[in-house]
């Protein structure tokens, strides 16, 4: 596999807010840090600034660590078996009286008690580890005493104010608001959801930013020439912002590594990770013999292969985009979801097609008709 990007630059990553969906980065970071790529800033919003914390850190295995046996007790004061059932909607254990009295504390309260979060980070972010790193931090947070957002660069704050700040930026809607240092803070997404301003704002060129589709406002930011931008995006589900179980987060950091070598490699597929190295030749060729053994009895010509066939295929198959490689790279991915293959490796044609088979191709082609 060959990089898409060039290894010799040094990037910067905006993360996204998203709540529990923030392992996804994680997983993100894992697969930067394999193949090489030098990080020189990270700017997050939310979750996103929590993970550039870890990031800014430089330790992988505790940041993976912690979202791999993260649960609801330590972000809220919350019964994590209660939490659980309430989130999935599931009542039958639930013991209705104990849940109404815990619902009426928290509309009192005005939001979902973060004492474990605050006590989380205070635990886990070093401020001297981040002082000293070779990447800077950007956190993105919202003064609502002084309605404006806040770009602030973690290494001008002190110790106790880099902890603030990180809380202030994760914010979430459901949690209580409460003052620090008098004022009144909410979750940066209520201004800029995705923050690349602050990047860009400080002279970063080389951007890479994670997206979770959280909850927030898209900051309207305009790219300046010369710089540009990269996006990850999830294709898969990340499950709910206040998901904090640690199955689904450990599901999110494998989404966010494969995502990120799709990313990185260039990979083929939506729901597959497809290394293709076949030229477009190899392509129409693999194309045209599979057409030609799934309508035998048709006795196509190669013309109405071309011209007939396989545009019908790359309709049925929406890969109307790109040439052969894609549409060959399509028919696999098509068969394999037939045959429930994992998707958690990297496949070459050949490789996908032999755990496949050929028979399941056709099956395929059968199946999207003409």
């Amino acid at each position: 596999m060959n990089l898409q990007i060039d290894p010799t630059l040094s990037y910067a990553m905006a993360l996204e807010g998203g709540g529990a969906r923030g392992a996804y980065q994680i997983g993100a970071w894992k697969a930067l840090l394999e193949a090489d790529i030098h990080i020189s800033a990270v700017a997050g919003t939310s979750v996103g600034a929590l993970n550039g914390a870890l990031i800014t850190m430089g330790d992988f295995e505790r940041a993976q660590e912690l979202w791999s046996t993260i649960h609801y007790s330590e972000v809220m004061d919350v019964d994590d078996g209660e939490m659980r059932d309430l989130l999935r909607g599931d009542f039958r254990d639930l013991d209705l009286h104990r849940l109404m009295d815990r619902l009426t504390a928290v509309i009192h309260n005005r939001g979902l008690d973060v004492t474990p979060l605050r006590n989380w980070i205070r635990q886990v972010v070093d401020p001297a580890a981040i002082r000293a790193s070779d990447k800077e931090l950007f956190i993105v947070t919202y003064s609502v005493s002084d309605q404006k957002e806040l770009e602030l660069r973690a290494k001008d704050l002190k110790d106790s104010e880099l902890h603030d700040m990180l809380l202030a930026s994760a914010y979430l809607p459901a949690f209580r608001v409460e003052r620090m240092e008098g004022k009144l803070y909410a979750d940066g997404g209520v201004r800029d959801v995705l923050p690349l301003h602050v990047l860009i704002a400080n002279g970063y060129t080389s951007i890479i930013a994670m997206r979770l589709y959280g909850p927030g406002i898209m900051r309207p930011v305009r790219i300046p020439e010369g710089t540009n931008v990269y996006t990850v995006a999830p294709k898969g589900k990340l499950g709910g912002i206040l998901e904090f179980e640690a199955e689904q987060s450990q599901k999110n950091m494998r989404l966010g590594y494969y995502d990120t070598k799709r990313f990185l490699y260039g990979l083929k597929g939506e729901t597959y990770y497809i290394d293709a190295q076949w030229s477009e030749e190899e392509a129409r060729q693999f194309l045209c013999a599979a057409v030609q053994r799934a309508d035998a009895s048709w006795d196509l010509s190669l013309r109405a292969i071309h011209e007939q066939r396989l545009p019908a295929l790359a309709k049925r198959l929406e890969a109307e985009k790109g040439g052969y490689i894609e549409l060959a790279a399509a028919l696999l991915e098509a068969a394999a979801l037939r045959r429930e293959l994992s998707p958690w490796q990297i496949y070459t044609e050949r490789e996908m097609l032999r755990a496949v088979g050929d028979g399941e191709v056709e099956n395929v082609l059968a199946s999207v008709g003409r």
